[in-house]
């Protein structure tokens, strides 16, 4: 097996950086443990969330009786980890449009195994990364560690080399499963661990739209939402700070557009119109507040209901606030705006009464009033709701991670992360989101706008259906058609 860590993409790695990834690897076995002996079994079951609607089954590592057996003609694996709800978001898109082509969806989330050294490793450093999006609340933080980190940290290839090292590590959660089946990698390790695996058709689909080697997994086929990424990654552009590094293939790295459920882009054109009717005839505006996956958007949150809670009271406003898995959030909001218990109505842990809301939404002749917040403990239907509640939404006001990318009129907030930024900066051009909102005044402002303006969101909302037709919402089905296409 080629290492990985000393040559990526005919860019060789300094020695000084190779003996730092053995160094981390080595560490890690000894934080962690090394299994890469271990025979782990696989079972695959009916994911009991999405199993029905997106066709998924769970890939899980135990001794259970399996409920059935992979298809290995039309099964493609979407190859996951929990850290922050962006990565699950773009898998159960791939699930989405799997479903949609004909194809069997298995879900394999590398995090979700904690007897294995590769859920321990992932899981740790996924605290740190939670730990750190918290903590960039701090300016100080911020400016010092947490947005250089993002932004030029992860954009070297000396931090490949070392990711790389230890996706080693991460392997064997494969062992068992057939080689032939596609993978599909939301994530990198997910995708790095596939390649080290053996695992012969691997497609990295890459997030957001700031090129970083963090999200290179070579063996694999790179993915990328827009033509910004795809130049940066074709020259890996500032991945070995000033030098010219050698180019990726071009048959390792293609454009396929956003990644988005199929249940959103059939829907596209109907969608927009409700949101148009909606603003012509003065109806309630809907916004949605949804909190990312590290919970960090708390503050944010209270002042913008505080600021829209009279025009809630007076139906001008209708506000949808989904926190996840995050009660603690909507407890703390509850404690800081006490007097807006009168007009809430909480949907918590109960899928299917969420299910019906969302339903509800579509209704062109049922009117909602109020403040619905939404709360799950299950990790699927804490992210999916979102997926859900969004058809029926005028705007979604979200910091721009993948949301970004969605289409549905945005509202962004604060990044958390300095990459972050360029999914706003694509948004805003190609016509279905704002600008970034840095702080709380300029959230006011736009808010206003979408309020006030007779035309900004009927835009949004021509600009989406227009992007529909020229294809930049078929990522997803061009990531499922790329993987299945691999076998052939």
């Amino acid at each position: 097996m080629k290492d990985r860590s000393k040559i990526i993409f005919g860019n060789e790695i300094s020695k000084r950086v190779y003996k730092k990834a053995l160094k981390s690897k080595t560490k890690n076995i000894k934080k962690f443990g090394d299994d890469t002996a271990a025979d782990y079994k696989i079972c695959l079951k009916k994911n009991p969330v999405i199993g029905d609607s997106l066709f998924v089954s769970d890939v899980l590592l135990n001794d259970e009786k399996s409920e059935e057996k992979f298809d290995i003609e039309k099964g493609v694996i979407v190859g996951n980890i929990r850290m922050g709800f962006g990565h699950y978001r773009i898998s159960m898109a791939m699930a989405s449009a799997a479903k949609a082509l004909g194809y069997k969806p298995y879900w394999m989330d590398l995090n979700g195994y904690p007897q294995t050294t590769c859920t321990k490793l992932i899981s740790s450093q996924n605290k740190l990364y939670s730990l750190g999006s918290r903590l960039s609340k701090n300016p100080i933080f911020n400016k010092i560690v947490w947005e250089p980190l993002n932004y030029e940290g992860f954009r070297k290839l000396s931090y490949n080399a070392v990711d790389q090292k230890n996706a080693e590590l991460m392997a064997p959660v494969y062992k068992n499963v057939p080689k032939d089946i596609p993978v599909v990698g939301t994530h990198v390790w997910p995708a790095q661990a596939a390649v080290h695996a053996g695992m012969k058709y691997v497609v990295n689909a890459i997030p957001d739209n700031w090129p970083m080697a963090l999200h290179l997994a070579e063996g694999s086929i790179h993915t990328v939402q827009c033509r910004n990424s795809y130049m940066g990654y074709r020259i890996l552009n500032g991945f070995n700070k000033n030098k010219v590094c050698n180019s990726m293939p071009k048959d390792s790295l293609v454009y396929t557009g956003h990644y988005i459920d199929h249940e959103l882009v059939s829907n596209i054109e109907r969608d927009c119109e409700q949101r148009i009717s909606r603003k012509k005839n003065d109806k309630p505006m809907r916004f949605l507040l949804t909190i990312g996956g590290a919970g960090a958007q708390q503050e944010i949150f209270i002042t913008i209901i505080k600021e829209l809670l009279p025009k809630v009271r007076e139906k001008k406003v209708t506000l949808l606030v989904n926190v996840g898995d995050y009660e603690n959030v909507w407890q703390s909001i509850l404690r800081e705006i006490p007097h807006m218990r009168g007009v809430i109505v909480e949907h918590f842990n109960d899928w299917n009464k969420t299910v019906e809301f969302s339903e509800q939404l579509l209704d062109e002749n049922k009117e909602i009033f109020g403040i619905h917040s939404f709360c799950h403990k299950n990790i699927f239907e804490a992210v999916y709701c979102t997926n859900l509640l969004m058809r029926g939404t005028d705007v979604i006001i979200t910091k721009p991670s993948e949301l970004a990318f969605y289409p549905v009129p945005k509202l962004f907030i604060r990044r958390v992360g300095k990459h972050e930024m360029w999914g706003a900066i694509h948004s805003s051009e190609v016509g279905d989101g704002t600008l970034e909102c840095r702080d709380i005044p300029h959230t006011i402002q736009m808010i206003n706008l979408f309020l006030e303006d007779e035309q900004l969101l009927i835009d949004m909302c021509e600009n989406i259906k227009m992007n529909k037709k020229i294809g930049l919402y078929d990522g997803a089905y061009n990531v499922i058609k790329l993987a299945m296409g691999m076998k052939q």
